[in-house]
């Protein structure tokens, strides 16, 4: 009763206690950490850096540049979130609104206390403003949240497509990756949210494919583990640190993640391409490219695991591609078992967790016998019959031991009890005899995990 308590709660605990220390630290109170400001000429550099440590200590990081267009050239660069400008009786604040309105609120704020101190008259110049429906600067962090969450869900969903190969696998997460990203550009464009410049198609596709193919890839890896690792890296830790705070804000170790998870840089790379006219896209496109590589990756190394375990049980085709065992994921149902057709597998495609052949008495096969399987608490899983050679299929089973009964009129039926493992094909086969008319049940073992009744 404890265990079946604790595994039941883990995952809710500790999903509160991630949404708990993750979103909690990273929105409850924003505030400039680090970030980075250009002041023109040198000379201002240390009043400057040595007012705004007074209001926020550790908040800024001044340096200096040549003159007033380089200050704001290094805004639009995303070199800095501001650039300062200081003209005798008048002062200049260069910042951009794409950056996150209460980042450019913060800048504000600072740099307003700083002109009032030296009795000036601060100008603050928006040098990227977001469109008029996006007055926050977080609508590419929604979008992003669109294209990266139903990633996850995406690679959960076809863990129950046990007849889909990796190829068929990888071809779907594109084909999803493609219809998702026009159909949140559509959108987002229609309804002004954000500028009509295609390049965001691109970076929408690298997204959803980066989260689909990671999950797929380490989902065989972690197993029952799998919803957690899944929720923890894409939502739990992706969204506190993708920008829906302004990044300079974050604390630090917020803006560590940022620069690695993929919501984090995917939202860099829309902001560079659709407000900055592409600065600061390579970097983040590259990161979406490495999650990618990452779960290829993963995916090649499962695929040489089952081969190497093929290999090792003698098996007749060594680079058969056993499917992923059905990993139990809370947000979806059970994978579903299916019967599969009887013949040589070939590279690629899906191998049966379960076959074998029903003979009878002179080992000729029985043609149409009916094979059940169940679950150990005898809950039918799956029914199919043999073919005119007596072979039957079935893959998409549950780990556990099962029982595989067989009947035919007219013969008595036969139930053989397996163990299924993952990445273990079992191969039972039934030898079925003539019922004997008045014949008394008996019960019969031809081994430990093998049982037989006859009738």
């Amino acid at each position: 009763m404890a265990r079946t308590l604790a595994e039941t709660l883990m995952f809710p605990a500790v999903l509160f206690l991630g949404l708990l220390f993750c979103f909690a630290p990273a929105f409850h109170a924003p505030q400039p950490h680090h970030a980075k400001v250009v002041v023109a000429q040198g000379a201002m550099e240390r009043e400057v850096d040595t007012a705004l440590r007074r209001q926020h200590p550790g908040g800024f990081d001044v340096t200096s540049v040549a003159d007033t267009g380089e200050a704001r050239r290094a805004v639009l660069d995303r070199d800095a979130v501001a650039g300062y400008v200081d003209e005798g009786r008048h002062s200049v604040l260069y910042v951009a609104q794409a950056n996150g309105k209460p980042l450019k609120q913060a800048l504000t704020k600072g740099f307003t206390e700083l002109a009032a101190h030296n009795h000036q008259r601060l100008t603050v110049t928006d040098v990227a403003p977001a469109v008029s429906k996006d007055q926050n600067g977080t609508t590419l962090v929604y979008f992003g949240v669109a294209w990266s969450v139903p990633g996850y869900i995406l690679a959960t969903t076809l863990l129950r497509a046990v007849t889909f190969n990796r190829r068929r696998k990888l071809m779907t997460i594109a084909g999803v990756a493609a219809l998702f990203s026009v159909v949140g550009f559509l959108v987002g464009v229609w309804l002004d949210y954000f500028p009509n410049d295609p390049s965001a198609l691109a970076i929408a596709f690298l997204l959803t494919t980066a989260v689909a193919t990671f999950a797929a890839g380490v989902a065989p890896f972690t197993k029952q583990f799998f919803p957690l690792v899944g929720m923890g890296l894409f939502i739990v830790l992706s969204v506190p640190s993708s920008g829906l705070a302004p990044v300079p804000l974050l604390p630090t170790f917020f803006q560590d993640l940022h620069a690695v998870m993929p919501l984090g840089n995917a939202v860099d790379a829309l902001t560079g391409v659709l407000y900055f006219n592409d600065a600061g896209v390579l970097k983040p496109v590259l990161v979406l490219c490495a999650w990618i590589t990452a779960g290829l990756a993963l995916l090649g190394l499962d695929a040489w695991r089952h081969h190497r375990m093929a290999a090792r049980r003698g098996a007749e085709d060594e680079q058969e591609d056993i499917p992923e065992p059905p990993v139990e994921d809370p947000s979806v149902e059970a994978p579903t078992p299916t019967a599969l057709p009887v013949h040589r597998h070939h590279f690629g495609e899906p191998l049966p967790m379960l076959e074998g052949i029903v003979c009878d008495d002179e080992q000729q096969p029985v043609r149409h016998a009916a094979v059940t399987v169940m679950d150990a608490s005898g809950r039918q899983l799956v029914r199919t019959k043999t073919n005119a050679q007596g072979q039957y299929a079935v893959t998409g089973l549950p780990e556990g031991y099962m029982s595989v009964v067989v009947s035919y009129p007219g013969r008595n039926p036969v139930v053989h009890q397996k163990l299924l493992q993952s990445g273990v094909a079992v191969r039972t086969d039934f030898t079925m005899h003539n019922r004997l008319h008045g014949a008394s049940p008996r019960l019969l073992s031809n081994g430990t995990d093998t049982k037989m009744f006859r009738w």
